[in-house]
């Protein structure tokens, strides 16, 4: 049996863990609630109502990141910067899906690999702010916080916390994971009609013949396949769907980790793969002990400061086993930095032995300001930070197991650059975010084929 196959044996819980220990350490980015009887009184709903996935979903997913470190499997995860009640619709829940069903068809088709698709969304509500108070014509407010604690309307009522936001985004997530699941079901990522997954303004992209050219070659390799078979390969309507957020309101994590039936441990049932925000990475912080309990995978996003003795004391401590599939660095150091800052970390992981799947995020390195106030991300830093990550972990011999994106369905102007040159100037045409800029369909597309060429660059030298 393959190490990476082997099911993980039960042990026991981590010393002095419980799901409530994390309120005995420092919480960084937690909203300030003005009624501590209505925040209880919400967490008492919380705590018993249905979890959103199931703990066997869990370690399905532990199982393929496993996969995924070892070369088997590519990890595409995108979604949202920040989701909002208001775009818990059909139209915008079945865009974002086809966008990241699009670039995983572009990956497998390049790659020759399967890829596990994790969607960053259905509990994407809360995000960390690098203020706790914003200032307008004099008049200062709590910061936005995501829309699981207040609303952007800059007035007193909209930026109060409110803690039955929680209960309202648990039934948000639930609707957007059983519409999803329900889409998937019912065969709307069926590989026998990849042409079902255009959106209807991928005619008028640059790169829409070279797509169009890929589904026709895969569309002729399913029909080959089944003639061959003498029959449907059922298993081609169908995919596997994850869904991650940013585990940063700590509340309303607690409140979905439960025990279940026949397994050991306390699993997070908000989601299938939490991760740790880079503003709440401290070693002696909530967030990390919170996390080292659960048995979920978990990320955590690394940036150009972190150094390569606390990457290797934050695995010490979430996955204390060296457990394959556990444990996901994220790293997101932007273009400038990476080929400086990324390789000491690879090299003290190698090093040590440490299980660990890594991540590209190249969003979050690269935002900047335009001089009209609109904060963008430009493609060509994006693109290289991705180009630069993939040729630092074949100098050290470690391998990017997958990408972690912002990105929507929607025709957005957000990001500058890509296939279409998008401008400053054009920013302002279709600026949707109320938080940070998201790559747009044909830039998500752009992205997955970027990715296909570069590791065709890197593995034609390693076959010479």
């Amino acid at each position: 049996m393959n190490p990476q196959d082997r099911p993980v044996a039960p042990v026991n819980a981590p010393a002095g863990w419980t799901r409530s220990s994390w309120r005995a350490k420092p919480a960084l980015q937690q909203p300030a609630y003005p009624d501590p009887a209505a925040l209880e009184q919400a967490l008492a709903e919380l705590r018993v109502l249905p979890p959103l996935v199931t703990s066997w979903e869990v370690l399905a997913l532990r199982r393929q990141i496993a996969e995924a470190e070892v070369g088997r499997r590519f990890i595409l995860q995108g979604g949202d910067c920040a989701e909002s009640f208001a775009d818990c619709e059909s139209g915008h829940i079945s865009s974002r899906l086809k966008v990241l069903l699009q670039m995983s068809l572009v990956l497998v088709h390049g790659l020759r690999l399967p890829v596990l698709r994790i969607g960053r969304f259905a509990g994407q509500y809360a995000k960390p702010r690098s203020a706790d108070t914003e200032e307008r014509d004099g008049v200062v407010l709590p910061s936005y916080r995501g829309d699981f604690i207040n609303a952007p309307a800059f007035t007193p009522e909209a930026r109060t916390p409110d803690p039955r936001r929680m209960v309202k985004g648990h039934a948000r997530s639930a609707m957007t994971m059983n519409f999803v699941r329900a889409l998937i079901d019912g065969g709307f990522a069926d590989l026998h009609h990849p042409e079902y997954w255009e959106l209807g303004w991928v005619a008028r992209s640059p790169l829409a013949e070279e797509y169009r050219r890929m589904v026709a070659g895969i569309g002729d390799a399913v029909r080959f396949m089944e003639t061959i078979g003498g029959g449907p390969i059922d298993s081609l309507n169908r995919v596997e769907f994850y869904t991650s957020h940013e585990a940063l309101l700590l509340p309303y994590e607690e409140a979905l980790t439960r025990q279940v039936p026949r397994q050991w441990g306390w699993f997070n049932l908000g989601t299938h793969f939490p991760w740790i925000g880079m503003r709440t990475a401290q070693l002696d912080g909530a967030h990390v002990e919170y996390f080292r309990g659960i048995r979920n995978p978990v990320g955590v996003k690394l940036g150009p400061s972190v150094t390569a003795e606390q990457a290797l004391r934050l695995a010490e401590v979430l996955n204390p086993d060296n457990e394959a599939g556990r444990l996901v660095y994220i790293h997101r150091m932007g273009a400038g930095k990476v080929l400086e800052k990324l390789p000491p970390l690879l090299e003290a992981m190698k090093r040590e032995g440490r299980r660990v799947a890594w991540l590209c995020d190249p969003m979050h390195g690269n935002t900047e300001s335009t001089r009209n106030g609109y904060k963008t991300r430009r493609f060509e830093n994006i693109r290289a930070e991705v180009e630069q990550s993939f040729d630092a972990h074949a100098a050290a011999g470690t391998r990017l197991a997958g990408v972690h994106l912002e990105l929507t369905g929607e025709n957005v102007t957000e990001c500058t650059g890509g296939a279409s040159e998008l401008a400053d100037a054009d920013l302002a045409r279709a600026y949707r975010s109320t938080v940070d800029p998201r790559l747009n369909y044909e830039q998500s597309l752009e992205i997955a084929m970027l990715i296909v060429r570069k590791q065709g660059q890197i593995a034609a030298p390693a076959a010479l």
